[in-house]
This record gives structure tokens, sequence and C-alpha cells, in this order.
């Protein structure tokens, strides 16, 4: 069952990549400036034979009682670390290798993802919108527990895989907003007996463009699931920053969250962290984009 589910995702995600509604004589728009919002997947993808080169962090809680002055106000942890690679195989077509600490229940996680642009919004005004797919397996690669009552005593392979598969609704209104949704359904092959290995949620970000270079950006996510609610301890992510872009292919962002996870199959089943106690925290991302 497992391995025909991640068959399946994959499946859709490469069957994307045979459609071709980007049409040739429009004038395109570029809804973000990155491929990433701040956490989650925008729009965007590298331009053929283009690669990003990423570095991401998460300090730990600025207030509350894991924050303030004792931690000086979480400089001096860390709740995630991001380092990899994307590369465009076509100007629609972008894959990645990233490798993360992780910050819940399974680290040291290699993610392994694939996004395809199936139509982008144009000048013109014959496609209004823009759609994408992304696709994610990201596997733990953190030493096995032997103690078989706890998650990361993995009894095969498959439960150190997590999948995540969403589908991209961007929309640019102006020269300065851009909007966007995102449905998503993530699976995860190992789960305590009370929980669902499916969870489906919904995303949206949103990017003000202050000026030719700075911009804000704000996103969240909003899991569908009888246990994620705050009577148990989960909350919404949340998310908002600067984005900078410094020119020459560097883009600069910093951030603040209550998600301890960057990737998907992270902050989206594990968030537990919530905005008004002081949880949140400071962190930023550097990108490069170079040509090879």
């Amino acid at each position: 069952m497992n391995k025909s589910i991640s068959r399946l995702i994959w499946s859709l995600v490469l069957l994307s990549s045979s459609l071709n509604l980007i049409g040739q004589e429009s004038t395109p728009i570029q809804t973000f400036k990155d491929t990433r919002v701040i956490n989650t997947q925008s729009i965007e993808t590298l331009k053929k034979r283009h690669m990003d080169f990423r570095v991401g962090h998460r300090f730990g809680d600025l207030a509350g009682s894991n924050g303030g002055w004792s931690t000086f106000y979480g400089l001096e942890n860390s709740t995630d670390v991001s380092i990899g690679f994307d590369f465009g195989l076509t100007d629609n077509t972008m894959i990645g290798l990233h490798r993360m600490k992780g910050s819940n229940v399974l680290r040291q996680l290699v993610n392994l993802s694939i996004k395809q642009r199936l139509m982008t919004q144009d000048a013109e005004g014959g496609k209004p919108f823009g759609i994408a797919v992304f696709g994610l397996a990201s596997i733990s690669t953190m030493p096995s527990s032997p103690n078989p009552g706890v998650l990361s005593h993995f009894d095969v392979f498959l439960h150190r895989v997590s999948y995540h598969m969403q589908v991209i609704l961007s929309k640019k209104i102006g020269d300065r907003i851009s909007l966007q949704i995102h449905p998503a359904w993530t699976y995860r092959n190992l789960v305590p007996d009370f929980d669902t290995n499916d969870i489906v949620s919904i995303g949206y970000a949103a990017k003000a463009q202050l000026n030719r270079n700075i911009a804000i950006i704000v996103e969240g996510n909003l899991p569908f699931s009888d246990l994620r609610t705050k009577e148990n301890g989960y909350y919404p992510g949340l998310s908002l920053g600067i984005e900078w872009d410094t020119g020459g292919g560097h883009i600069f962002q910093v951030n603040l969250t209550n998600a301890t996870g960057m990737t998907e199959t992270d902050y989206i089943p594990y968030t537990q962290e919530d905005w008004s106690q002081g949880q949140f925290r400071l962190g930023f991302t550097i990108g490069r984009q170079f040509k090879v």
C-alpha cells in the first residue's frame, strides 16, 4: 500500500511534465521573485540550466518559556538548518536535493523534490493565473532507535520516508501584489497509533512589493485533521518576512515563524508553537542562482 501511494504521487507529478500549457507568444508575468515564499514553494521555477544554492536557518523561540534573555532571544538555539540545490531541467521543470536537520520526530532529512509549472499568468490576460504542481519525498537518515515503542525505530526502510504533494494556484494583481493558494496532501508511512497517515491541508501566501528590491511576504497553512487542534496543542503555521533582491541572482530573506521545521513533511504535521505565547522564532534564507 505504501509503495503504491508513493508511486502514484511521483507518477502524477512526472506525468504533468508532459503537459505544455504555457503559451509561446504571450508575455509571462513573474508572480514571485523566488522559488519559495518562506517555507512553502512558490509558483516559480528556475530557468533551464540554472541552479539555486540555498542555505536556511531557524533559531529558537524569541519569547515565552524557552526564549528571552536566557537563550539570547533564541539566537543561541537552532530548531532547523537547511542546505541544498535546485536545478532547472527546463524553464518549467525544477528538481531539488536538500539536507535538513529536521525539528521533530524524524531528523537528518534528505529531501528529493520536483516542481512542474503547468501554466503561467500572462500580461495579455489570456491566462489569468498560474498553475504548478510540487512533489516531495523526505527521507530520514537518522540512526534507528533500539526502542520499538518510538517512531524513530525503523523496522523497514519505508518507515523513514514521508511524502508531500501540492497544487499551486497563483495570481498577480497589478505591479505589487501577488497571491497564492496551495491545497496539499502529506503522507507519513509511520505515525503513532492515535494519528492518521494522511493529512490534507490548505496553504496560502502573499507578497507586497514595496519597491524594486524589497517586499513583504506572508504565508500560512491549515491542516484539516481532528488531531491538529488548539485543544490538542497544535497550531496553524504562520510566517511573515522581508525579502530583499540584492541583484545578480542573490535573494536574502529574514522571517518570523511559529514553525520549527522548514520542510512540508515536518511543519505541517508537527507545528505545536503558539504565536500568542511568544513561541515564534527568527529565521533567514540566502539563495544564490547561477547558470551551469
